[in-house]
């Protein structure tokens, strides 16, 4: 948890286990994470999905770049309008194609949403059209903030791992921290500190209860 939510490297979560007398290798750590963590955001996802009942309302979407091995790739994340990271998907290319895939995938797990709001990127466009829902599109100045600011805590993970190495690297760690991220986001700025502090502690306990399990 502490790898993923924050941002941290491997060293680091060795360093902070050690000050509280636990003492394993980074390496420890690096395993912990490869066999643990998929396990726990698939389990995350499946209960959240189960539980969701709001999220085919409005969609935004959007794509940022990812560099591996300085060569640019792109990562396409929907969020839904209270800034749950429903899909993240990793391609080589941001044309219609690849824009394609991305919706296929998100609707085919989550459903067709009333409103799909984008930027100017025309794919998105293209690839709504031959699905048949390029009316349901929505575009202009401002409105897609969600989504941009959604990048902002996986870039902060990103500058902490120095970068990926892999496609299927940066695939797997996109979709694990974005199941972490919806369980601890309480979204603090808009509720009370009462309310901030009980979504905290549920989350922590539902946290533990995957671990138990």
């Amino acid at each position: 948890m502490m790898y993923v939510r924050f941002p941290l490297s491997l060293r680091n979560v060795e360093d902070l286990l050690h000050e509280r007398g636990i003492d394993v290798s980074h390496e420890a750590v690096r395993y912990w994470w490869h066999r643990f963590g998929p396990l726990f955001a698939s389990e995350i996802k499946k209960r959240r999905v189960a539980g969701m009942k709001s999220s085919r309302w409005r969609w935004h979407l959007d794509e940022m770049f990812v560099k591996i091995y300085g060569e640019r790739h792109y990562l396409w994340r929907a969020v839904d309008h209270e800034g749950e990271v429903l899909e993240s998907f990793v391609t080589k290319t941001r044309d219609k194609k690849a824009a394609l895939k991305f919706l296929k995938k998100a609707m085919r797990k989550h459903g067709r949403p009333e409103v799909i709001v984008t930027d100017q990127l025309r794919s998105y466009g293209a690839a709504l059209k031959q699905i048949g829902a390029s009316d349901r599109q929505e575009t202009g100045l401002w409105l897609n903030n969600r989504a941009e600011n959604s990048h902002l805590p996986f870039r902060r993970r990103e500058r902490a791992m120095l970068r990926f190495r892999r496609t299927r690297s940066l695939q797997k760690f996109a979709a694990i921290h974005a199941s972490i991220y919806n369980l601890f986001n309480s979204e603090r700025s808009l509720s009370s500190r009462h309310i901030f502090k009980r979504n905290r502690t549920v989350a922590l306990a539902e946290w533990r209860g995957l671990g138990e399990a």
